[in-house]
């Protein structure tokens, strides 16, 4: 049992790295507040030094007032919810597939995990110069074997593009953190389930599902907290444009088109706001199975 000075000597070894991770959060959340209040223009030669113009709640108001404002935040839950539901679905089936012995497993296994590790951006330029282009992609080619018209995935289908895109990249974490779990499956539930005539649906819904229940938890939270600042793909592959404005990319074009930090701060402030209540909602409707 730790005694009381054993309790002060590890708060005292953990309280630089603390203040130190406080200080990364706080600093920057704090200049985003008090930026978000004022009229900062540092492209058009505005500097701190100077002092900023005190605008209230004006940057507010004409974000939210933006005929692109709830657009934005539908396409972002759209992307959300679309890449969740295929990473978590798909991610469940191989993740059973992966588990199963087979030739060469360990090879599938990081030939599988490997998308992960490539940046966004280059995850978005392969998909859209290598697979989506209209001309020259591999899908296009694969069309005209089947005598069909090539499609302009990210024009006339451009939010199942870009969920395809991301779902690709975030498919091998989901696979990952569900394999782990399956392999912490007792092994002798479903081998007596098997031995009681029990079909192989039954013993996945009753006994497999069940158990990933928490994997699946920590996936979809982990996951949506990246998936709510999606930038980087959609910045390489439709620029915002056909429905794909999120409002991480909003805020990055406002802040170009009106040179307006203050402004951008503003709609930092709107994301930051959309992050809580996403969580707050997951937290309530999924996040019981932690404490299962």
């Amino acid at each position: 049992m730790a005694t009381q000075h054993s309790r002060s000597a590890a708060r005292l070894m953990m309280a630089p790295a603390v203040i130190l991770l406080l200080g990364w959060m706080l600093v920057p959340l704090t200049m985003t507040l008090y930026f978000s209040f004022s009229k900062y223009l540092p492209l058009r030669g505005d500097s701190l030094a100077g002092g900023l113009d005190w605008v209230g709640f004006a940057n507010y108001s004409r974000f939210v007032t933006s005929s692109s404002f709830w657009p934005s935040v539908q396409a972002t839950l759209i992307i959300v919810g679309g890449v969740l539901v295929i990473t978590v679905v798909l991610g469940v089936l191989l993740a059973i597939l992966l588990d199963q012995p087979m030739w060469g497993q360990g090879v599938v296994r990081i030939l599988v995990i490997a998308p992960f590790f490539v940046m966004p951006t280059v995850s978005g330029l392969v998909w859209k110069n290598m697979f989506m282009d209209p001309v020259n992609g591999l899908l296009a080619h694969l069309w005209k074997a089947f005598g069909a018209e090539p499609v302009q995935w990210l024009s006339e289908a451009s939010m199942p593009s870009i969920i395809l895109i991301v779902s690709w990249q975030w498919l091998p974490f989901a696979t990952l953190i569900l394999l782990t779990a399956i392999q912490s499956l007792d092994s002798e539930q479903l081998e007596a389930a098997e031995m009681d005539g029990a079909p192989v649906l039954k013993r996945f819904w009753f006994i497999v599902l069940p158990h990933l229940s928490r994997a699946i938890t920590i996936v979809i939270l982990i996951q949506t907290i990246f998936l709510l600042s999606i930038f980087a793909e959609i910045f390489v592959t439709t620029a915002g444009a056909f429905g794909t404005k999120t409002l991480t990319y909003l805020i990055f074009q406002r802040v170009l088109e009106s040179q307006n930090v203050g402004l951008g701060s503003a709609g930092g402030v709107y994301a930051i706001i959309l992050a809580n209540i996403v969580a707050i909602f997951l937290m309530r409707i999924v996040g019981k199975n932690l404490d299962a």
